[in-house]
């Protein structure tokens, strides 16, 4: 299996990077070359003029989960390290896209388990298909869970909730979903790819800067004590008022018209 045609990235000329999976045969399950694909295109993102990550995927389920049929075909300690490499590349893209300053939308349809979850949930903004169902799977097949679910699940839903999914595997419409906080909002399937590049579009035209420091701010926000995480705000606004973006934005602001962050970005100031 080529890595390069499991996931693809292409970045355009405004700065939107568009991460599809490409096993919509397989359901998207993540092997080895998916989870390296991943990481592949987490890179390209970190060295390209990044301003939005768009992620998608092909075919009726946005992704499975692990693939069985990968894992079943070995055993004990080869299982082991064929494990521990796919989990070692899928989490170290999910670091990479987490380091972004550019924020990232998810747009997942049909069935989203396992690892599918920990990608879903790792976006900023994850827009469901109205057919969109999660289940965590895990446990039901004797596993535990990967790709940042048992982290980020406590963290949107709750610990209570969290476990009430990990451990029962019970399957969850999108509108619960919505409900419980896993994903932002639903939308009806016929529209989700257009809702999504909308939203990352109307993400790319903001302050890269600041959009990734108040996604790092959240995520500091849910471990830090107040005191110390008060320090990081202010540091993190003085810095970001400081900047290209925010001077803009305050120009803009003041001169009544709207702000253009891209030409601020690129060092050409707004008119």
């Amino acid at each position: 299996m080529d890595r390069a045609m499991t996931v693809t990235t292409a970045i355009d000329e405004g700065g939107l990077a568009h991460v599809t999976l490409r096993r919509g045969e397989a359901g998207n399950a993540i092997g080895l070359e998916t989870a390296r694909g991943l990481l592949d295109a987490a890179r390209a993102c970190e060295r390209g003029s990044v301003r939005a990550v768009l992620l998608t995927a092909e075919g009726k389920s946005f992704c499975v989960g692990g693939d069985l049929r990968e894992f079943s075909k070995l055993s004990g300690e080869a299982l082991e390290k064929h494990l521990i490499a796919v989990t070692d590349a899928l989490h170290e893209a999910l670091r990479t896209f987490a380091a972004l300053d550019a924020p990232m939308v998810a747009a997942v349809q049909g069935a989203v388990a396992g690892a599918g979850i920990g990608l879903a949930a790792a976006a900023d903004v994850t827009l469901a298909a109205d057919n969109a169902s999660f289940t965590a799977a895990y446990t039901a097949i004797g596993y535990s869970p990967d790709a940042g679910v048992s982290w980020f699940l406590p963290r949107l839903i709750g610990p209570k909730r969290a476990l009430d999914l990990l451990l029962t595997n019970r399957r969850t419409s999108a509108s619960e979903a919505a409900e419980l906080g896993l994903v932002s909002r639903v939308v009806p399937a016929g529209q989700l790819l257009a809702e999504a590049a909308r939203t990352a579009a109307d993400l790319l035209r903001g302050p890269t800067a600041a959009l990734g420091a108040t996604r790092r701010l959240v995520a500091d926000g849910l471990t830090s004590p107040l005191g110390p995480h008060l320090d990081r705000e202010a540091r993190a606004l003085a810095a970001a008022a400081a900047c290209a973006e925010g001077r803009e934005g305050v120009a803009a602001f003041l001169g009544k018209r709207a702000p253009d962050f891209t030409r601020a970005a690129s060092g050409t100031p707004g008119t």
